[in-house]
C-alpha cells in the first residue's frame, strides 16, 4: 500500500511538471491538444530560453537542488512549478486511495477519467489564475470527456455510481443527476453573467461551471459552489482590506471554482453529512 501510494504519488510529480509544459506553452497560437503542436520540442528557461538537461527537469527536487533559480541564467524559476507538481501528485494520491483495494477494469477507467479531469482542472486553475482567462482549448476537451464518461451510466442498464458521488444509485440516475447538476449551475452562472453584464462573471465560468457539474453530480456540486463562494469571499475582503486590490478590480474567479471542485470531490460527502446532521438536529 504504501510503495503504491508513493509510486502514485510521484507519477503526479510527474505529470505535474508536465502540466507546467502545458500551461506556459497554451498562450502559443501553434499550441493544439489534438496534435501536441505546441508541446514539441525540448524544456527551455522561460527568461534565458537556454535548453533545459534532465538534471534540470526532476520534478520539485531540480528547483530545491537549484535553490530556486536557473542553472544558466541565475535568475529565479517561478514557485509555480513547484506548486504545481506538489498539486498534482498529492490530487493523484487522493483520487487513488478509494480505488487502492479495488483494482478491476471499471475501476481503473474511473481512476483514469478522474486523473484525466483533474490535470484539466489545475491548469485551468493556474490559467485563469496568470492570465484572467479559462481556455476553450481546455474546457471543451474537458467537457466532452465527462459527457462522454457519463454516458456510459444511461447506456448501461444498471450501473453503480463512482466514487465521490453522493450515493450509489442505477445509472440511468447518475447520467440525469450528472446533467441536471451541469445544466442548473450553468444557468445560474448565466444568469449572474446577464445581470452583471459580464462584470461579476465571465463566460468562461459558465462553461467550468458546466465542467463541473458534470464531474461532480447533484448534490455535490452545492458543496462546490458554496466552497468556492465561501473562499472568494474571505480571499477577496483580505486582498481590499491589504489595498491589493480596490472594489473594482477584477479577480478570477475559476481558480475558486477549481478549489470547490477538489474540496467536494474528496470531502463533498463528508460535508453533506455532517450539514444533514447538523440541520436535523
Amino acid at each position: 500500500m504504501a510503495i503504491f501510494s508513493l509510486i502514485i504519488f510521484l507519477f503526479g510529480l510527474i505529470i505535474g511538471s508536465f502540466l507546467n509544459c502545458v500551461i506556459y506553452r497554451l498562450a502559443l497560437p501553434n499550441f493544439s491538444l489534438k496534435n501536441l503542436g505546441g508541446l514539441k520540442g525540448r524544456s527551455f528557461c522561460p527568461l534565458c530560453k537556454h535548453e533545459l538537461a534532465w538534471q534540470d527537469l526532476i520534478p520539485v527536487f531540480s528547483f530545491i537542488f537549484l535553490r530556486g533559480k536557473c542553472r544558466y541564467c541565475r535568475e529565479k524559476i517561478s514557485l509555480q512549478y513547484p506548486l504545481v507538481e506538489l498539486a498534482a501528485g498529492i490530487i493523484f494520491l487522493l483520487v487513488f486511495l478509494p480505488w487502492c483495494n479495488e483494482f478491476t477494469p471499471v475501476n481503473l477507467l474511473s481512476l483514469w477519467y478522474f486523473w484525466i479531469i483533474s490535470c484539466f482542472l489545475i491548469v485551468i486553475f493556474v490559467y485563469d489564475l496568470k492570465h484572467y482567462i479559462i481556455p476553450d482549448k481546455i474546457i471543451y476537451p474537458a467537457i466532452i470527456i465527462a459527457g462522454i464518461f457519463n454516458l456510459q451510466f444511461l447506456i448501461s442498464e444498471e450501473g453503480s455510481a463512482p466514487f465521490f458521488t453522493f450515493a450509489p444509485i442505477n445509472g440511468s440516475s447518475v447520467f440525469n443527476y450528472s446533467i441536471l447538476a451541469a445544466i442548473l449551475v450553468a444557468a445560474f452562472f448565466l444568469a449572474i453573467v446577464l445581470i452583471s453584464r459580464g462584470k461579476w462573471m465571465g463566460i468562461g465560468d459558465i462553461k467550468l461551471a458546466f465542467l463541473m457539474g458534470l464531474f461532480l453530480g447533484w448534490p455535490n456540486i452545492l458543496v462546490a459552489l458554496f466552497s468556492a463562494f465561501f473562499i472568494g469571499a474571505i480571499i477577496g475582503v483580505g486582498l481590499v482590506l491589504s489595498g491589493k486590490k480596490t472594489l473594482k478590480s477584477e479577480v478570477p474567479f475559476g481558480p475558486f471554482l477549481v478549489t470547490g471542485t477538489f474540496i467536494a470531490l474528496f470531502w463533498g460527502q463528508e460535508i453533506i453529512d455532517r450539514y444533514l446532521n447538523l440541520f436535523l438536529l
